[in-house]
């Protein structure tokens, strides 16, 4: 929905920025699904919860021409995460725009971005998965050794457009001793790509030096935590690719993640097949942890997953879904164990080595 300066009027404290803006748009998406949770150990869940396929969110931005090829422009975005009761929840403490906070400069040389933003090693994650990051088939379920998606407190540069199918990032972010909350470290990466017809595919690399000591493997009690002593470096490097071959979308990801005393291997394959107004989605996600220290076990993680989604227009969408994700002896992760999926599902007593299926019906709008 675009509404030239007034979008931001709804928000008393940007009014005026609000005026001094070329452009103002407000945008978003609601997505809603009936969800049933099933892990080995625990009894069914029911539940109405949110972000399915996409991620339910109200985002306003807006652009400045400056003259001589300059613009400025900034891009807030908050989570949705609890639209299914009617507030605005999420996992990120007191951050009301904890998808994205940026302002930038645009020139014909790039765009220099400042605020919080995804990192440069999330994109292959998101982007080269048919399902992304959401709902029971999100492609972070099975990962042990996640980073994190986004970083406070960055500077980054984005290659200009027409440099002939190349594109590409830089990011660096302080950590200011741990404090912004959800990202215990400072962050420093990159990412590389070529995107040209049905062909695309891009690498990434990143290291975060951890300011104070953390677990790096999602919430207690699910899989195996992973300690990191401050001053300890993580680093993360993954490829991926797509093709489009018309009557179907093929794409795929290699990660790997290496701490102190542990590594991660994850890779992922997946299909999107459009047929009229219908698309059916398929995707096969698995993780391997090898872990050197004394009295600690190695673990493997899978996923099977597949959707469909009826398009009602261009904006709206009916989708179902289903996954199973099975863990080995030495793990406990779930289909919708992570945070930012709405209504998350607790481990409880879930069974060590167990299996979690779930399955989603939902609506997804965008506006």
């Amino acid at each position: 929905m675009k509404k030239s300066l007034l979008a931001l009027a709804v928000l008393g404290a940007y009014a005026g920025v609000a005026s001094a803006q070329s452009s103002v748009t407000m945008y978003g998406t609601l997505d809603m699904a009936g969800t049933y949770v099933k892990n080995d150990g625990t009894a069914k869940r029911l539940s109405l919860s949110t972000n399915g396929v996409n991620s339910s969110q109200l985002g306003f931005r807006g652009v400045e021409d400056l003259g001589g090829g300059l613009k400025a422009g900034f891009n807030l975005i908050a989570e949705l995460a609890r639209s299914d009761a009617g507030s605005v929840g999420n996992g990120t403490g007191d951050k009301f725009f904890s998808r994205r906070s940026t302002v930038s400069l645009f020139t014909n040389a790039g765009e220099l971005r400042l605020g919080r933003d995804y990192t440069p090693t999330f994109w292959n994650l998101t982007i080269f998965d048919a399902f992304g990051t959401n709902g029971v088939g999100s492609t972070l379920n099975p990962r042990q050794l996640y980073q994190g998606t986004r970083q406070d407190n960055s500077i980054g540069y984005f290659l200009p457009s027409n440099i002939g199918g190349f594109y590409g990032q830089l990011m660096t972010a302080a950590g200011e001793g741990g404090t912004s909350g959800d990202r215990p470290g400072t962050y420093v990466g990159g990412r590389l790509g070529f995107a040209a017809g049905p062909f695309d595919i891009a690498a990434a690399y990143g290291e975060v030096k951890y300011d104070l000591a953390a677990n790096v493997t999602g919430t207690t009690g699910i899989g195996q935590l992973v300690p990191i002593a401050p001053g300890s470096k993580q680093k993360i490097g993954n490829v991926g690719g797509s093709w489009d071959f018309g009557f179907f979308k093929l794409m795929g990801y290699y990660d790997h993640e290496k701490i102190p005393n542990a590594s991660e291997d994850f890779w992922s394959i997946s299909a999107n097949f459009p047929f009229g107004q219908s698309e059916f989605r398929f995707g096969y996600d698995e993780s391997k942890l090898d872990r050197t220290a004394a009295g600690t076990v190695d673990s493997k993680v899978k996923q099977f997953k597949a959707t469909y989604g009826y398009n009602l227009s261009k904006r709206t969408l009916l989708y179902a879904s289903a996954s199973v994700l099975d863990n080995d002896s030495a793990t406990r992760l779930m289909v919708l164990g992570g945070t930012g999926q709405g209504n998350s599902i607790p481990s409880g007593n879930m069974t060590a080595g167990g299996k979690s299926k779930g399955a989603q019906f939902g609506i997804r709008h965008f506006f």
